[in-house]
């Protein structure tokens, strides 16, 4: 097969040769070069030809040498023949080869000037050879003739089959397409020349996928080929496209691809509720705001065309519950708005209505998108605690209330139907020091010990209604107890005052302005009066003013204190409430005499003062001052 094989390849290499030097005889003066080749030289004809024909030809007989691709026989493959008119066939000439492959993929008979390849040729590889021949003398090895250049063109075979380089593909399409929707373009390519025969002209056709599926054979575009094709059905498809080459004729090379279809969700299915009725029970002791029940309403489709709204169109349960959507789970949820009683109602109906968010108008031929179901909601009866009819209680007492004094009364009622007897308690967390008590059967409540408003205004405790049937069950309520004050606090200095008596002072002069304070709180606010003890009132040193506006003036009534005399002063000074009965109290201000500077601020107070400087002058003061600064500082230098 081998030989034969080799026997075809040079018969084709022969005719082609043959038929290029047909041509170059019947157009002598043309190119058959597909690329421009460097001109032939030119010379005259012989003389043997004939000396009155005068006319040009070529020296070098040549055109452009083609070989096919992938030759496989034994032999090496034979291009063509290279000849010069120089040569006469006497043996005078050699010819030689250069450029790209002599040698190691050209070689040429420098007798005959045939050139044979030694090497299988890939055309996708490279597709033409650049070489130089050249006629020398085989006696000076000098050249006869100029080099010239030549092109060996690789001719193409269908040696590659198409390949698909993006592949494998994936793609998708909306479920419900009509026919001939564009799925996804496919594209081949083949590597053998697209200029020469058919080797890389591709067709396309589909080897699995139909009858659903299509594919243009020029274009390569998969297309839908079944209407209604629905994604809750089957959402997947595994096509296989098959390119092929030589136009798809008989004997050309083929490659496969693969293409997934997946089919996209669009709205075509409503909301169904499973049931057309639910029911379910709900604790009366269920807070408000508590998830009461889920409904859910199925839809086939997936994403946002199965999203729900619910809400509730009927039933005499509108203002106590609500539904809303779960926008995770698509569920409608149904929760308490208020508080439940078993005894005033004990079942509720609703009509919700489930339907879906994003309606595709293409299919609402189809009916609506949406359903509604029955919801039954039973309340049971649950044992409750104790209600109080008023859950804060407010009461008041005053601060000098008799131990046993009643101050108010609670009252709580069983709500369930057995109307259990109540017993009250106080929680004693909220009266640690127990100053009240609670009747167990009426709820009434007194003082149990003095109460003192100045330490304690407000009493917060808690009563406790305990079921006597069932004790487990404790309703809590509050008593607010406000404290209300009597006078029973004198009123007494603001402060500690410090008063401090220039002895240049004169009489008539202000030396300090007092007022009060007192704890208890007269609804019409304080009124405090002012004055001296009577034991004092006639001395001769001080006097009071009572300014009328809760405060008075100490002014003294003479000149001429000296400390050396007399260097503290006390002042009992009575204060008195407008209470009833009025309280008052006796308060001491003490007044020291000081040296004092033109200013009348105090430098020097007190009997300690006046002994220091009895015997010294003021400059003999500062001049003991300056000696002892001056010695300190000899001794820090």
């Amino acid at each position: 097969m081998m030989h034969v094989g080799s026997a075809v390849w040079t018969g084709l290499t022969v005719m082609t040769m043959l038929l290029l030097a047909q041509w170059d005889v019947g157009c002598w003066g043309l190119t058959l070069n597909s690329i421009p080749l460097r001109p032939a030289s030119l010379r005259p004809f012989r003389a043997s030809v004939g000396a009155s024909l005068q006319r040009h030809k070529r020296n070098w007989v040549w055109n452009q040498f083609f070989v096919l691709e992938e030759y496989t026989g034994d032999d090496p493959l034979y291009v063509g023949k290279l000849h010069s008119d120089v040569d006469k066939g006497e043996g005078n000439v050699k010819y030689v080869l250069n450029g790209e492959g002599a040698t190691s993929i050209f070689t040429i008979d420098e007798n005959t000037g045939d050139i044979h390849a030694t090497k299988r040729l890939d055309r996708e590889e490279q597709a033409y050879y650049t070489l130089r021949a050249q006629a020398r003398d085989r006696a000076t090895n000098l050249p006869v003739e100029p080099e010239s250049e030549f092109v060996i063109k690789v001719q193409d075979i269908n040696d590659n089959e198409p390949k698909f380089l993006d592949g494998p593909y994936n793609a998708q399409v909306p479920e419900m397409s009509p026919v001939g929707t564009s799925v996804v373009e496919v594209k081949a390519t083949d590597a053998d020349d697209p200029t020469y025969g058919n080797s890389a002209r591709v067709v396309y056709s589909i080897l699995e996928g139909q009858p659903y599926f299509s594919v243009e054979p020029k274009t390569g575009i998969v297309r839908t080929a079944l209407p209604n094709m629905d994604r809750e059905a089957r959402d997947q498809y595994l096509l296989v496209i098959q390119a092929k080459d030589m136009v798809g004729q008989m004997g050309g090379l083929s490659g496969t691809t693969s293409v997934t279809v997946t089919l996209t969700d669009v709205n075509d299915n409503p909301p169904r509720f499973s049931r057309k009725s639910y029911q379910f029970a709900v604790p009366e002791s269920l807070p408000v705001a508590s998830v009461v029940a889920k409904i859910k309403a199925l839809d086939s489709d997936i994403g946002p065309n199965a999203e729900m709204d619910y809400r509730i169109i009927e039933g005499d349960g509108l203002g106590m519950f609500r539904v809303a959507s779960d926008k995770d789970t698509q569920e409608g949820v149904i929760t308490l708005q208020k508080n439940l009683d078993f005894e005033t109602k004990s079942s509720y109906t609703l009509k919700i209505e489930a339907s879906n968010r994003n309606i595709d108008p293409r299919f609402l031929s189809q009916g609506p998108f949406s359903d509604t179901a029955m919801v039954r909601l039973t309340v049971e009866n649950v044992d409750e605690p104790p209600i109080f009819s008023s859950p804060l209680s407010k009461m008041v007492v005053s601060e000098a209330a008799k131990v046993g004094t009643i101050i108010g009364t609670v009252s709580a009622l069983d709500p369930d139907s057995t109307n259990s007897p109540i017993r009250y308690s106080i929680d004693r967390n909220t009266d640690l020091e127990r100053f009240f008590n609670i009747e167990a059967t009426t709820g009434v409540i007194s003082t149990a010990k003095p109460l003192d408003r100045e330490a304690n205004a407000v009493h917060n405790i808690t009563i406790l209604a305990i079921k006597s049937l069932d004790p487990a069950q404790v309703g809590k309520g509050v008593a607010l107890i406000t404290v209300l004050d009597i006078n029973d606090n004198a009123p007494v200095f603001a402060i500690e005052y410090e008063t401090f008596l220039c002895e240049s002072v004169g009489p008539g002069q202000v030396i300090e302005t007092i007022s009060a304070v007192d704890k208890d709180e007269p609804p019409s606010g304080h009124r405090f009066f002012f004055s001296l003890t009577a034991e004092t009132a006639g001395n001769m040193n001080f006097t009071l003013r009572d300014n009328k506006d809760n405060t008075a003036s100490i002014l003294t009534k003479r000149g001429g204190f000296q400390r050396r005399d007399q260097s503290m002063y006390r002042l009992p000074v009575l204060i008195m409430d407008s209470g009833t009965p009025a309280l008052s109290s006796t308060n001491t201000l003490s007044i020291r005499v000081c040296d004092c500077d033109p200013d009348g601020t105090p430098q020097s107070c007190g009997t300690e003062a006046f002994t220091l400087s009895a015997g010294l002058s003021t400059g003999a003061l500062v001049a003991i001052l300056a000696c002892i600064i001056t010695l300190l500082g000899r001794k820090y230098i």
